[in-house]
């Protein structure tokens, strides 16, 4: 019976919220048919507002979205390329520090710093020249242009051997046998740099200053210059290297310069005490002359004799030994002589200048040899006198 009575409560209730929506609705058309049609119209305006109002938002909504969007992708890409820039930056300057090929490209300023080169060309066709000759090993992490730049730097810088190591990741024991064993192959393949040129060649490119004064008869221009080595302990060695002139145990190169300026002779290395007409006279340098040459020297210079015997001639400046003045015709050809000879000593200048390792002090070991080779310091003398041939030369043409 309870139960009953529930059915019928609920019941009653659906029925009665029925009723209601029906009156609602049948009221809401009452009122919708008794409104004017200005009334009508004006509440369609009054939705329109609404509707327009909340559409405006929505725009408004999405136009600060998108511009919040649009703005946060600019900063986006001005940090990106913010970071480009620098990682460009920050990568050239770990390839300026680095020894490697690519940061020697097109910055010839670094590469006649670095090994006294004019040009990156110029480094790259010597270096092509040399990498068929250099043995690489797998044990070691110095490339065939790493042990080429290596010796470069070591005669232009003269840098230390621990400086060196430091530089090129490596010991200082495989930083001096690098530079023996690449010196020894640099001094077979760029001797030949230093030749003496043909009598045709010479007189196709003879500088002016040199016609003027002797026509187109000069074909070198001698002299001898030092260098201090570390004193010997055997006392004979030590006697033979004495240099009276300098004062210090030396060794002694006869070197002659073509009037272009370019080296064309460069001896075996002598000791200090040795005169120059000795060095003149038992270095191979009279073999090279032909009948008719004319060799400018220097006073020291008195090989008239042994020059003569080759059908050549040797020109010095005059001296007043022996006489009071000097006549007008011996200053005129004094003059001229040494206008033109001043050219060997710049050339000097300008080789130990280039390649400092011949400033310093030579070691001993540098100075011992066998039966068969040469000694180092003659084949650094050589290659420097070599790489100085490809740079821009210190006599002009005019």
């Amino acid at each position: 019976m309870f139960n009953s009575f529930n059915f019928l409560l609920r019941y009653n209730r659906a029925t009665n919220r029925k009723e209601l929506k029906v009156q609602h609705t049948a009221a809401q058309a009452l009122l919708d048919l008794s409104l004017s049609p200005e009334e009508l119209e004006e509440g369609l305006l009054e939705d329109k507002r609404v509707c327009s109002f909340k559409l405006s938002g929505n725009l408004k909504h999405c136009e600060l979205k998108c511009n919040v969007d649009n703005n946060s992708e600019m900063n986006l890409d001005s940090e990106l390329q913010s970071l480009r820039t620098e990682n460009i930056t920050l990568k050239q300057q770990l390839l300026n520090t680095q020894i490697t090929q690519e940061s020697f490209e097109g910055n010839d300023k670094k590469v006649l710093y670095m090994t006294g080169l004019p040009s990156y060309m110029t480094l790259i066709a010597l270096f092509n020249i040399i990498q068929p000759h250099i043995s690489e090993s797998v044990m070691s992490s110095l490339s065939a242009f790493h042990k080429f730049v290596l010796v470069l730097m070591k005669l232009r810088l003269s840098t230390p051997v621990q400086d060196l190591a430091y530089r090129f990741g490596v010991s200082k024991s495989t930083v001096s046998r690098t530079f023996i064993s690449t010196l020894h192959v640099m001094h077979e393949r760029l001797k030949s740099l230093v030749y003496w040129p043909e009598r045709e060649q010479l007189h196709k490119t003879m500088p002016l200053q040199f016609r003027k004064s002797f026509g187109l008869k000069v074909a070198i221009i001698i002299d001898c210059f030092e260098m201090f080595i570390e004193r010997p302990s055997n006392l004979m060695a030590r006697a033979q290297t004495w240099s009276q002139y300098k004062h210090h145990n030396t060794i002694k190169y006869l070197i002659g310069i073509t009037p272009q300026g370019s080296v064309s002779f460069i001896s075996k290395g002598w000791g200090g005490r040795t005169s120059d007409k000795y060095v003149t006279n038992n270095s191979g340098f009279l073999n090279k002359l032909l009948p008719g040459d004319v060799v400018l020297a220097d006073r020291g210079f008195d090989i008239q004799e042994s020059v003569g015997l080759m059908c050549a001639e040797v020109k010095i400046p005059s001296f007043t030994k022996g006489r009071k003045q000097l006549s007008a015709i011996d200053v005129e050809s004094s003059r001229a002589i040494a206008n033109v000879r001043i050219h060997v000593e710049r050339v000097i200048g300008l080789l130990r200048n280039k390649y400092t390792i011949l400033q310093d002090i030579v070691p001993i070991d540098y100075l011992i040899t066998d039966a068969d080779s040469k000694p180092i310091i003659d084949k650094i003398v050589t290659v420097c006198c070599a790489l100085t041939n490809c740079c821009e030369s210190v006599v002009t043409s005019d």
